[in-house]
């Protein structure tokens, strides 16, 4: 991580030193190749990393998620090819080729920078120092360098526009050039206006494949502990890593499954009925007696907590939780009867599972007076 932060970081540094200097005196330190080099990885390179470390991660509670919903990423990584090649269309281009296109690259650029600015939000936001940090080194460089290229772009204009022929353009053209000749106050509004023609026109297509309409929006809401994330509610009652059978039985409807206290298991707070108190005083006994027989039961037990986890949203619905406690019953009573057999006292161990670490202590300190006391 610590890497990944000082070569984010260092183009960031080279940039905000350059732009600095740029407000103050109105020029740039580097030459152009060096500023080609620093952009190439500020607009390429490094969120192509920051892309394939950390938006390919499972979207869902249990990890840090990934910055992008999977089911419309799709779009994002569409206008971030948009706002890359617009820029470089435009630094290459020495000359201006018609107002429409300029227009257009403009309205490109200034919505790179408003969506840069959203992504730092969502990135930054909810996830502390190293998420503020990722936004401050990757985002504001590549919005440093759009407003870079805009004031380039903005040289350019002006000094075509005195020699350019007028005559013959259309009224669309001709309007193109009143924009790009107009007061920043005025122009950069229209220019944010016409943002949203684009995305409808990206967003159309993109209809072919199978993203919708609002998938700009729902790849930022459609997540978990980010900025803009709207799913973080369906976080509230999972317990990650517990995802399996009994667990899943126990958040069935009360007058079936019979919850009979809450307990806590990895630091969350967990519902308990005796299903999954018996299940789990079953597993400890197999562990403390059987290490072996216990290991490969719960390797081969974990891949049905993976697929419990992978379909969470469908466990989760309380009637298949009842469905799920009533098929587990068999298995429940043959747990039982093994712990009555072979356990001097099963009762104690099932009352015991899921309690606070403090709560065993203060449970094994009493048994140790009491026999104390009886010797």
């Amino acid at each position: 991580m610590f890497a990944i932060i000082i070569l984010f970081a260092i183009p960031s540094i080279l940039l905000s030193i350059d732009f600095i200097r740029f407000l103050i005196t109105g020029k740039r330190i580097f030459n152009t190749t060096i500023n080609g080099i620093i952009a190439f990885i500020s607009i390429v390179i490094l969120p192509f990393i920051f892309i394939s470390t950390f938006d390919m991660m499972p979207n869902d509670c249990c990890t840090d998620s990934a910055v992008f919903s999977p089911d419309h990423r799709i779009t994002i990584y569409l206008i971030i090819v948009l706002c890359i090649s617009a820029y470089y269309v435009s630094r290459f281009n020495k000359t201006i080729t018609s107002p429409i296109i300029e227009t257009l690259i403009n309205a490109v650029l200034l919505g790179g920078i408003v969506f840069n600015a959203f992504i730092f939000v969502q990135v930054g936001e909810s996830s502390g120092i190293d998420g503020n940090l990722f936004g401050l080194i990757g985002n504001v460089p590549i919005m440093v360098l759009f407003i870079f290229q805009l004031i380039e772009n903005q040289k350019k204009v002006k000094e075509y526009s005195a020699d350019y022929d007028y005559e013959g353009l259309s009224k669309i053209e001709k309007l193109a050039w009143n924009i790009l000749n107009s007061n920043l106050f005025i122009k950069i509004p229209i220019l944010c206006v016409l943002c949203l023609p684009i995305l409808i026109v990206v967003c159309s297509f993109l209809l072919l494949f199978g993203q919708k309409p609002d998938s700009i929006i729902r790849a930022f809401t459609d997540t978990y502990k980010h900025g803009f994330s709207q799913l973080d509610y369906m976080c509230d009652n999972v317990q990650c890593g517990g995802h399996f059978l009994c667990s899943v039985a126990a958040n069935g409807h009360k007058e079936l499954v019979s919850p009979k206290r809450f307990g806590e298991r990895g630091g969350n707070r967990i519902m308990c009925n005796r299903q999954l108190l018996i299940s789990n005083a079953f597993e400890e006994l197999m562990e403390v007696n059987y290490p072996k027989t216990h290991s490969f039961i719960r390797k081969n037990y974990n891949q049905v907590g993976n697929v419990v986890h992978k379909y969470y949203g469908f466990f989760n619905n309380k009637f298949i939780a009842d469905i799920v406690y009533v098929l587990m019953k068999p298995l429940e009573w043959f747990f039982l009867f093994t712990l009555y057999i072979f356990d001097q006292n099963p009762e104690n161990r099932i009352a015991q599972q899921y309690l606070s670490l403090a709560d065993r202590k203060a449970i094994e300190m009493d048994r140790k007076l009491n026999y104390n006391n009886i010797n």
